[in-house]
């Protein structure tokens, strides 16, 4: 079972179906977006961007690639998984924060522990 990412700041407003879902790869992602191999800078403005087309397509779940976390026993663990330790802060400062429902591991069909899901909130309708 996929764990949970660590999303301070960032709601998490998914129910019990939606957990079972995506835990169980049932839930096809609207838009991926692979931020793994690029520099810290680069991933964040990319970060950005992916959010504001998803939002702007009206997208659900966005599943971002950011590379595996170090193994344990790894030479030079500060090496790899930057980019994944520092999404989680990132999307909590985005400017599109209050767009994100939940952040959530993936599934190993979509890319395991190399992955998160971005569950977005539905778009609110005006005028009713």
């Amino acid at each position: 079972m996929p764990a949970q990412a660590p999303s301070p700041q960032v709601s998490n407003l998914l129910d019990g179906s939606w957990d079972r879902r995506l835990s169980r790869g049932l839930v096809a992602p609207d838009s991926s977006f692979d931020l793994h191999g690029h520099s810290l800078a680069s991933a964040h403005a990319m970060l950005d961007r992916a959010l504001e087309r998803s939002i702007g397509r009206g997208d659900r779940v966005l599943l971002l690639v950011t590379g595996r976390a170090p193994r344990p026993d790894a030479e030079r663990p500060f090496a790899r998984g930057a980019i994944r330790a520092a999404v989680p802060d990132w999307l909590a400062a985005s400017r599109h924060a209050d767009r994100i429902a939940a952040v959530r591991g993936a599934h190993p069909r979509h890319g395991g522990a190399g992955a998160l899901y971005v569950i977005l909130r539905r778009p609110t309708v005006r005028g009713r």
